[in-house]
């Protein structure tokens, strides 16, 4: 890629313009590391992929700005992203991915093209994703044990985490369970095209095939099989078949009480830098955490401002209220912080015992020593 230098001052200057309100969410947390230094120049144009949540919104649109460079931001799907930095061109010097299929390409076929950056695009608790027919008596969780449970993609991060969960709190190991793999996923369109580590299965497992003309929802409703775990609400559930419903009927009472014990809040999605680039201007790391976290305040502003009225969620103010008073004002946090490393440390260890990474990861064989040090207060 072209790079195009910037002098020392210009650099300066451009920086303190782009991470002005960055270092400071609502409630006063500042970020902890040191600021780049720009002494070697600046990467000047940056392709970047990410899906654009609000979170990354202004990032997109370039109203959070990564300091020293020109940001070409792409919608993309984590599928597609997956598979463009696994086995494709590798066109982004700079993508959101999932930490999962990450970890299965470092671990087994040693991929090292990209390294990762302490930035969670995405982050969701995973019980309201065990989905039950309720003609199979299954009540609470250790009902689940001898039952067939469909899955596509059955080692994508979504997966590993709901299995991690299940052994972890309740006891249930994947061995106990009869796996229906899914020829179809439903969510094909929001996810995207798979790069192949979101379809590993380890050996050991009782594991078969579900019929070819069904997806995952398909098999729940027909009954082939007794429950389901997907990231995504399968459609029988959204239209409202009383013979689909899930596992925890009041999931986010019992979410809370699970981040309330165990301080994790499960990352799906982590963002990926090319690693010829950051040796070449290591000060990236700390501009790039910037501009997500820049972009992620002004996210948070906009949520107390106005999110209430551009949201259609009635009691949008109050679920805001009572997570912070759950999970603290910098819920969405970045950065290496204590509850951090405990859930990738987490992930780390479910992937390896589960049978799927050769061997157990950490976060130094992970993360870009540039961005070790990267962490938010608040």
């Amino acid at each position: 890629m072209k790079m195009k230098f910037l002098s020392r001052r210009n650099f300066l200057k451009s920086s303190t313009l782009a991470v002005t309100g960055a270092s400071t969410f609502l409630s006063g947390a500042h970020l902890l590391a040191s600021s780049p230094d720009p002494s070697n120049g600046a990467a000047n144009s940056l392709k970047l992929a990410g899906y654009d949540f609000p979170r990354i919104a202004a990032l997109a649109s370039g109203k959070a700005k990564i300091a020293g460079g020109e940001v070409q931001f792409t919608p993309g799907k984590v599928g597609d992203m997956n598979t463009e930095a696994f086995h494709g061109s590798q066109t982004y010097d700079i993508t959101e991915i999932g930490l999962h299929p990450f970890i299965l390409a470092y671990a087994n076929d040693d991929f090292r093209d990209y390294t990762l950056l302490p930035i969670f695009p995405l982050r969701v608790f995973r019980h309201k994703s065990i989905f039950i027919r309720t003609d199979r008596g299954i009540t609470r969780p250790e009902d689940l044990r001898g039952k067939s449970i469909a899955t596509p993609g059955f080692s994508s991060s979504s997966l590993t985490w709901i299995r991690g969960i299940m052994q972890d709190e309740y006891g249930i190991s994947p061995n106990e369970i009869e796996w229906v793999l899914s020829g179809k996923d439903s969510s094909a369109n929001i996810s995207g095209k798979v790069s192949g580590y979101e379809n590993l299965v380890p050996d050991g497992l009782n594991v078969k095939t579900g019929s070819p003309d069904k997806d995952e929802s398909d098999l729940l409703e027909s009954g082939e099989v007794d429950a389901l775990f997907h990231a995504v609400q399968p459609r029988a559930f959204v239209e409202g078949d009383p013979m689909v419903g899930r596992l925890f009927p009041d999931s986010r009472a019992t979410e809370q009480a699970y981040f309330k014990k165990t301080g994790i809040f499960p990352i799906m999605h982590v963002v990926a830098i090319r690693k010829s680039l950051l040796k070449e201007h290591p000060w990236l790391a700390q501009a790039t955490f910037d501009a997500y976290s820049k972009a992620k305040q002004l996210a948070y502003e906009n949520m107390t401002a106005i999110g209430w009225a551009s949201d259609m969620l009635p009691w949008y103010g109050q679920e805001m209220e009572a997570t912070r008073d759950i999970m603290g004002n910098n819920f969405y946090s970045y950065g290496l912080n204590k509850p951090n490393r405990k859930t990738l440390e987490a992930l780390c260890r479910y992937s390896f015992e589960q049978g799927m990474s050769s061997r157990q990861l950490t976060i130094e064989k992970l993360f870009a020593p540039e961005g070790l040090g990267l962490v938010e207060t608040g």
